[in-house]
Formats: C-alpha cells, sequence, structure tokens
C-alpha cells in the first residue's frame, strides 16, 4: 500500500521526505559557486518542490544557504574553504543530505585593477598610457595582493606566485633583467610567496614559511643584505622563519616578526628607523625590546605603528606634523600618539599618514597641499583630525601614497582623495580633490595600494 496511508504495528507509517541529490559537483568563481547535482530519484510521498543548497565555513562552522528550483543553484559564501551540501524538499520537508568538500580555498581570488601614471607601463596593460579610471589588468581572476611603487607594481597571485611590472631601472622588477615591462611578468617559479610590500624603487617580500626576500635598489643598505648593491632578483634577508609583516619605506624598511618584535633598516638621517640615531643600517636591526608591536608602516622618511594594546607611535621626519605629535621636530625613537588605545591600522605616506580606529573612523594628520589629508582644505594637520563622522572605514584597506590617499569601506566601495596630476584618484579626471570621492559604483572592492608615486591598484572579489 502506498506510504503514509497503511498500518503498522503502531498504526501509523511517517509520511516521506525526498532522498538526497546525487553527482553533486561544485564550480567556483571569486567568492561564489554553481553547485549542481542529479535530482533525486526517490522523492518521498510528493514532488520536490525546491532545493537547499549549504556553504559551511570549515574554519568557522558558518553557514551559507540558497534556495533553488532546479540544479545549478548559485551561492555566495565569500572566501575560504567550506563543505557544500545539498537537499531536496517536498510537501513534507527537506529530505537527506548530500556533501561536497570544495578543497583549500578554492572561493577566494580577486581581479586586478590600475589607473594613474603609466609612462614605463605600471599599470600592467601592455601600454604607456595614463589611465584616469580603474583598467583590468588581464582576465584573471586568482590574484590576492597588490602593491604599487614608484612607478612599476608587484603582486601575488592565489597559487602564491609572483608577478611584477612597470620600471626597471635598478631590478626593482625581480626579474634578473633592468627591462621595464608593461605587463605582468612572474618571478622565478615559485610557489610559496605570501606577501609583498613595494612603494619606491625596492621591494621586499614574505614567503609562506616566514623567510623575508628583497630586491631593487640597495641605497642606504635599505634591502637590508648588509650592502648598498642594487640586486635585480630576490636575495634572502638573514635566516629569520618568523617574519609576519614587512613594509617599504621611500629609502627605508621595517618589519614585524610573529613575535611582535619591531625591527628597521636603510636610510637613518631623518630618525626613521627608531633606534634613537640617524645612523644608516644594511641589515635589519631590533628596534627596543618589545614584542607587542603588531602593524608597522614605513612612508617617505617617517615610520609608523600599532601595537597590539592599540596605541599608535610614529618616528623619523616630521617637518609637516606628519608623525601626529602636535609638533614639526624630528623624533629618532618611536614616540606615543596621544593617549588611545584605539588604533586598528595606519599607513605612512609620502610626507601625511592616515589611521583607522577599531570603532571605523578615519583620521588624517601632516601634509596637505593637494588635499591628500581628505579633511575638505589644504591645510596641514600636526595631529590627527577626523575625516568626517563616518564609521564603516574598514580597517585594513587605507593607503597613504606619496600625495594622494586611498580607502575602502566596509560596504566594499572604494574612495580616493588628494593630488591628481595623472588620474592616479580613478574618478575619470586629473582634479585634485580635498575629500573623499568614491571610485566607480562597484561594491566588491577588497585591497588597494596608492604605493609612493602617482598610480593606484586594487583588487576586486574575495582574497
Amino acid at each position: 500500500m502506498p506510504r503514509g496511508q497503511g498500518g503498522t504495528l503502531s498504526g501509523f507509517t511517517p509520511l516521506s521526505t525526498p532522498n538526497a541529490p546525487t553527482d553533486l559537483s561544485v564550480s567556483t568563481s571569486i567568492g561564489s559557486a554553481s553547485v549542481s547535482f542529479t535530482a533525486p530519484s526517490d522523492t518521498g510521498d510528493a514532488a520536490v518542490t525546491s532545493y537547499i543548497v549549504t556553504a559551511i565555513d570549515e574554519s568557522t562552522g558558518a553557514s551559507t544557504g540558497a534556495t533553488g528550483s532546479s540544479s545549478p543553484i548559485s551561492i555566495s559564501p565569500g572566501g575560504g574553504t567550506f563543505k557544500i551540501r545539498a537537499q531536496a524538499v517536498n510537501g513534507f520537508g527537506p529530505g537527506r543530505l548530500t556533501e561536497f568538500s570544495t578543497g583549500n580555498a578554492v572561493f577566494s581570488g580577486a581581479e586586478l585593477y590600475a589607473w594613474g601614471t603609466n609612462s614605463f607601463g605600471s599599470i600592467g596593460d601592455n601600454t604607456t598610457v595614463n589611465r584616469s579610471s580603474p583598467v583590468q589588468v588581464g582576465l584573471l581572476t586568482t590574484w590576492s595582493q597588490v602593491t604599487a611603487g614608484n612607478p612599476h607594481t608587484n603582486a601575488v597571485k592565489t597559487d602564491g606566485t609572483l608577478w611584477s611590472w612597470g620600471r626597471n631601472n635598478v631590478g626593482q622588477l625581480g626579474l634578473n633583467t633592468t627591462v621595464n615591462q608593461s605587463s605582468p611578468v612572474q618571478v622565478g617559479a615559485l610557489t610559496n610567496w605570501l606577501k609583498i610590500s613595494t612603494r619606491s624603487v625596492h621591494a621586499i617580500a614574505i614567503k609562506v614559511e616566514g623567510t623575508l626576500w628583497a630586491w631593487g635598489d640597495g641605497t642606504s643598505g635599505k634591502l637590508g643584505d648588509g650592502t648598498v648593491v642594487d640586486r635585480s632578483s630576490p636575495v634572502q634577508i638573514g635566516a629569520l622563519t618568523n617574519w609576519s609583516q614587512v613594509s617599504t619605506g621611500d629609502s627605508h624598511t621595517a618589519a614585524v616578526t610573529t613575535g611582535g618584535q619591531l625591527y628597521a633598516w636603510g636610510a637613518g638621517g631623518s630618525g626613521q628607523l627608531g633606534g634613537g640615531t640617524t645612523v644608516s643600517k644594511s641589515s635589519p636591526v631590533q628596534i627596543g625590546a618589545l614584542t607587542t608591536w603588531s602593524q608597522v608602516s614605513g612612508g617617505g622618511n617617517h615610520t609608523a605603528a600599532v601595537k597590539t594594546n592599540g596605541t599608535l607611535w610614529a618616528w623619523g621626519q616630521n617637518g609637516y606634523g606628519h608623525l601626529g605629535d602636535n609638533t614639526v621636530v624630528y623624533k629618532s625613537s618611536p614616540v606615543q600618539i596621544g593617549a588611545l588605545t584605539s588604533w586598528a591600522q595606519v599607513s605612512a605616506g609620502g610626507a601625511h599618514t592616515t589611521a583607522v580606529k577599531t570603532d571605523g573612523t578615519f583620521w588624517a594628520w601632516g601634509r596637505n597641499f593637494s588635499g591628500e589629508l581628505g579633511d575638505g582644505t589644504v591645510i596641514l594637520r600636526s595631529s590627527p583630525v577626523q575625516i568626517g563622522a563616518l564609521t564603516n572605514w574598514a580597517q585594513a584597506d587605507v593607503s597613504a601614497g606619496g600625495g594622494h590617499t586611498t580607502a575602502i569601506k566596509t560596504d566594499g566601495t572604494f574612495w580616493a582623495w588628494g593630488f591628481n596630476n595623472n588620474g592616479q584618484l580613478g574618478d575619470s579626471t586629473v582634479v585634485n580633490r580635498s575629500s573623499p570621492v568614491q571610485v566607480g559604483a562597484l561594491t566588491t572592492w577588497a585591497q588597494a595600494s596608492a604605493g609612493g608615486g602617482t598610480h593606484t591598484t586594487a583588487l576586486e572579489g574575495v582574497i
């Protein structure tokens, strides 16, 4: 007799939900996936009315759901590694589960865009034509980080490969040549690059095993290899395997270890190394003995950093008040900026500094000739001033350039202001802006770099 209508020893047979869908497969793109499956042959005691697809983050356990009437069904869980589950639903409820593991971080990846000056091919679009609005660099969706130099670009893909393009007069592309490139060229064949920083004409990178590598202009010892010699391909800096973050200034470098130690090297004439002297160093020197540093940023000739307790510190050149200590006096050792313990991230520019607090507010100080502070004026500030009243600035996505600033909000929109002679703001003009202007209408920007020159790079997608 039909299920649900006959008797058993208890006098009742439960009504049946569907069996699990079969042949589950997942096709991924940036932050989303298309889930395909075959409808169950046994639909239970009623026809299937819909399907439920769920993505479960294997790291956090958080889940994202989507429904549809048939295969395939799209789902957008963001970046990460997920288990994908599918269920058929009939009039009596959802049926049995079928599950598929997506593997390793297949939802991550982003498109790469660049704009501004392009005289040496630093945008990467195989031309030397300046661009005043974002142009996509190739068609790949596998970029994980990008950083803008002056004027060149370095970037890392999700597969751990390293790429460079633009000016190469001192080997800053790392290609073992000094030939300029107008489109991305892979640096070696390794697949274990993790992070990279460039600002002027040298580059510093960290590999997945925590080692530190450098190349480009070696003047003043800023590569950190104990010499002042230019390098046109990556050379390892020391033997440590615990580097976690690095930042290049115009003529110096600063880095933090996984143990919270802070190091600096290169030009020290303005006190930017923070060791209490103005002596240059050609290899990493620890700044003090503290183990509480969480993030550092090298600027033109100054340095700023945040500690794990949320305090903000700065040192080096200060002619425009860009240290933020309400003076214009150079400092050769770290000085605390105010007494707040709510700083999340800082970015040192050519002669200005920007930062975001844990409450999502945006702050800036220093030189303001072109409106790079974003406060609607061109007046320099020697202590932090809040830019507007918004509280939705992303805590890890502010970048102070040579004379312009970029930032991403938590809603994924991209904003820029300051110097715009080559279109580096990306608003389709070459007009300076003293307040933030939105760049395009996209809401999926993930990371940006204003660099030390007059071009800007950014990733759009999930990283």
